[in-house]
């Protein structure tokens, strides 16, 4: 799905949003013409500097398709949580920076007016889902790569955008607990494997495979004014 038909764009390389009351570090590239944006929720231990969710991301925009990555938690709550755990899976936190973040995002002159989506990966894919659960039909999709879908609790039911839960073949825990959480969702939704990946796809061209998927599911249904179906 790779374009080259979106080479310009509006950049803001290091950004602060007042979210949750705290002030959160990011950085926000829009191309012009853009689908949408995707805001990406990182998993446990990391930050928007993850080179995954940084691959994913430019192979997003290349699609046309905005993206704002962004720290989830503070400078003091990063190191406190490197010696003691606590944040990393604090769902709900995340999930309210997240939606802090959104209302953030839907101010800015870049991005209004375009659908929003989230990417999440580990954690992050339960905030993801728990945000979108409080928003509804304002986030246009939702991608979860390697997540824990199933932290999101009573909040799956009430996912009401498109869900793409997107786990490693050879991550078979992660396999069954989003196998678990795919049957608690009531939106449209799908589960798809990729063979011989493990958790972080880090296997070569796995990580490729799901920045691609992940770019057709979001490009779908930011165009797509439909409520069923599935990319074509």
């Amino acid at each position: 799905m790779k374009s080259n038909a979106f080479q310009s764009s509006v950049m803001h390389p290091e950004i602060t949003i007042s979210a949750d009351n705290v002030d959160l570090y990011g950085e926000l590239e829009v191309p012009i013409g853009a689908l949408g944006v995707v805001l990406f929720a990182h998993g446990s231990g990391s930050s928007r500097h993850s080179p995954r969710n940084q691959y994913v991301a430019r192979i997003l925009r290349e699609a046309g398709i905005g993206t704002l990555l962004f720290d989830l938690l503070t400078h003091e709550e990063e190191e406190e949580d490197e010696d003691t755990g606590i944040f990393r899976f604090d769902v709900k936190l995340l999930a309210k920076r997240l939606l802090g973040a959104t209302l953030w995002l839907e101010d800015q002159p870049e991005a209004r007016g375009l659908k929003l989506g989230y990417f999440g990966s580990s954690t992050g894919g339960a905030a993801a889902l728990m945000a979108a659960a409080a928003l509804g039909e304002r986030i246009a999709a939702v991608v979860s790569r390697g997540g824990r879908p199933d932290l999101a609790g009573d909040a799956l039911p009430n996912v009401k955008s498109p869900t793409l839960l997107i786990v490693g073949g050879l991550d078979d825990v992660v396999i069954q607990l989003n196998q678990q959480a795919l049957f608690k969702l009531r939106c449209v939704k799908e589960l798809r494997i990729v063979p011989g990946a493990t958790h972080l796809f880090e296997e070569r061209g796995k990580l490729e495979e799901v920045a691609y998927t992940s770019a057709e599911w979001f490009g779908y249904h930011m165009t797509s004014d439909q409520n069923g179906g599935a990319p074509l």
